[in-house]
């Protein structure tokens, strides 16, 4: 009886995970899957150890599944043949404007960013950065702050056209900026400082699960797109998982760091750190490297994705 005892938490979470059944609490709890991988192991040792032979099968398909699922995100994948010019892209969660604008323009300055995706935006911080210069660095801009946790926005190196801002009517309703930014010599590209709700309790996961599906698809024929932002999702949930069937990469995945931390014990939270935060962009982009950075006064990192787009045609 203890050795089924010791393995049927984990096969219920690898089943869980395999199946996509992230509802309820469990939607949390999958942002954990990791460290479960990880944890697969304990129970997989002491049972061979203890000679449980039928249980310890199930542990080892446990830790089968679960690394499976996991361990591919730190490997490299090749990266498609885009000959294109490089765009180096940054998004950070700001925590309702007090996040450190002096760490953050200097991150944009150290490695020249093009365009940043900002979430959690407010008309101080706004003005702060511009007041450290942001405003030269990448002059172009579609910003959309507001006080509190529900500001959005945009700036680029290049023109920005047709842009504006999507609304998330669900849960706190977090503004999306978007724009269409003209880099030369490559194909416009669309960019979205994506936010959807948080599934922090569970009155909150149907906002949630509504605020992923109502994210802009790939256009895998069209229009080439990214997303960046503060998903408040893992590549272990499902509805993020969708999105990206849609015609997506998620950067971290393809440069091999997916399971590098964005958000957790920054603000002093004991959390283990989980990967919240993406660059999702479209499959025709190549990914060269990614990134995180400490953000001061934030409990989310900021993600930087170098990034090669597809020639203009």
């Amino acid at each position: 009886m203890a050795g089924w005892l010791a393995v049927t938490p984990g096969a219920a979470w690898a089943a869980v995970r395999l199946l996509g059944l992230d509802h309820g609490p469990l939607v949390q709890l999958l942002a954990f899957t990791p460290y479960a991988a990880a944890a697969s192991l304990l129970p997989l040792i002491l049972l061979l150890a203890w000679r449980r032979w039928r249980p310890a099968a199930v542990a080892a398909v446990t830790t089968v599944v679960l690394v499976a699922v996991v361990a591919p995100r730190t490997f490299a994948s090749t990266p498609p043949p885009a000959t294109g010019p490089p765009v180096r892209l940054l998004t950070a969660n700001l925590l309702a404007g007090t996040a450190d604008a002096e760490a953050l323009v200097g991150l944009v300055r150290r490695h020249s960013v093009e365009v940043l995706a900002v979430q959690e935006f407010t008309p101080a911080i706004a003005a702060e950065l511009d007041r450290l210069g942001l405003d030269q660095l990448l002059p172009y801009r579609e910003l959309h702050p507001v006080e509190g946790t529900t500001g959005s926005g945009l700036y680029a190196r290049y023109p920005i056209s047709a842009g504006g801002v999507r609304h998330n009517s669900n849960g706190w309703g977090f503004r999306q900026a978007y724009g269409t930014i003209l880099v030369p010599a490559a194909p416009p590209v669309q960019v979205e400082s994506v936010h959807p709700a948080a599934p922090y309790a569970l009155d909150q996961v149907g906002n949630w699960r509504r605020d992923l599906a109502t994210q802009p698809p790939a256009t895998p024929d069209g229009q080439l797109r990214i997303l960046a932002g503060d998903f408040n999702a893992t590549l272990d949930h499902a509805p993020l998982r969708a999105l990206l069937d849609t015609g997506y990469v998620d950067a971290a995945d393809a440069a091999g760091t997916g399971l590098t931390g964005t958000w957790g014990p920054y603000d002093g939270d004991l959390i283990p750190p989980v990967t919240i935060d993406h660059v999702l962009v479209d499959r025709r982009i190549a990914v060269r490297s990614t990134a995180v950075y400490a953000i001061p006064g934030s409990d989310h990192r900021a993600v930087f994705t170098d990034l090669r787009l597809p020639p203009a045609g």
